[in-house]
């Protein structure tokens, strides 16, 4: 990244490749690793604990979000102790609701109660951020993700719905928000720009972090060559 450019957003590398969140974790400009079921089901995980406890054996200086995965709110504070006594750097991700849409407010009140430092996630309406918000202790460390991506697949601009996330948790000076789900490199400059305290990553918008600056001239030849290589390597003839 060109050093021309400052951030002052932290990214965080959201994935479930072991070795390539190993390596994320390497790089000084990656201040943190989410993961979540979709993610491990995609990368072939069959062993959830398994699978946490390589990771936090290579990773124990960066904070690492793993996510209960029960739908039933008393089981999901048992799986919440249970994870976050795994390491001193893992945050427990909780959904904002379960699949019936019931509150998970208890069952973060519970584990806050406990000492457990959560990430409570699928966030998409202030609402929810001031549930969450309410029984979160102000000594304990905690993420609020908001799913601004999502927010914008439904044609909303998330800039609005951040700031006022961000207003609302000026009462909690532990609590850091999350600018989840990103679709483009765009919306790390975006967060920045509000001051969001974190953005998720996948390896597909990290590696577009190289492009910051470069020049739209070659950009452009670049592309030209592209279609290029690959209209010849296809072998088309008229």
């Amino acid at each position: 990244m060109p050093n021309e450019v400052s951030l002052k957003v932290k990214i965080f590398a959201d994935g479930a490749d072991i070795n390539g969140m190993i390596e994320m974790a390497e790089k000084s400009i990656i201040s943190g690793l989410t993961t979540n079921p979709t993610l491990m089901k995609k990368a072939g995980i069959t062993d959830y604990s398994k699978f946490a406890k390589v990771v936090l054996g290579a990773i124990s200086t960066k904070p690492i979000s793993f996510e209960v995965f029960s739908d039933d709110l008393e089981e999901m504070k048992q799986q919440g102790e249970e994870i976050s006594s795994w390491a001193e750097n893992v945050f427990v991700k909780i959904p904002i609701t379960n699949t019936k849409g019931d509150s998970t407010r208890d069952v973060i009140s519970h584990l806050v109660q406990k000492g457990v430092k959560v990430n409570v996630t699928a966030i998409m309406t202030t609402k929810q951020v001031l549930d969450v918000v309410s029984v979160l202790d102000p000594e304990i460390q905690s993420y609020i993700s908001v799913f601004a991506g999502r927010v914008a697949d439904t044609g909303r601009d998330p800039v609005p719905l951040m700031r006022d996330c961000l207003e609302i948790m000026k009462t909690n000076r532990r609590s850091e928000l999350i600018w989840a789900s990103p679709r483009e490199l765009l919306n790390v400059f975006q967060a920045d720009g509000i001051g969001c305290h974190i953005i998720t990553a996948t390896t597909d918008i990290l590696k577009k972090l190289s492009l910051i600056g470069y020049d739209l001239n070659e950009y452009s030849l670049d592309t030209v060559k592209m279609f290029y290589e690959d209209a010849k390597a296809s072998g088309y003839k008229l």
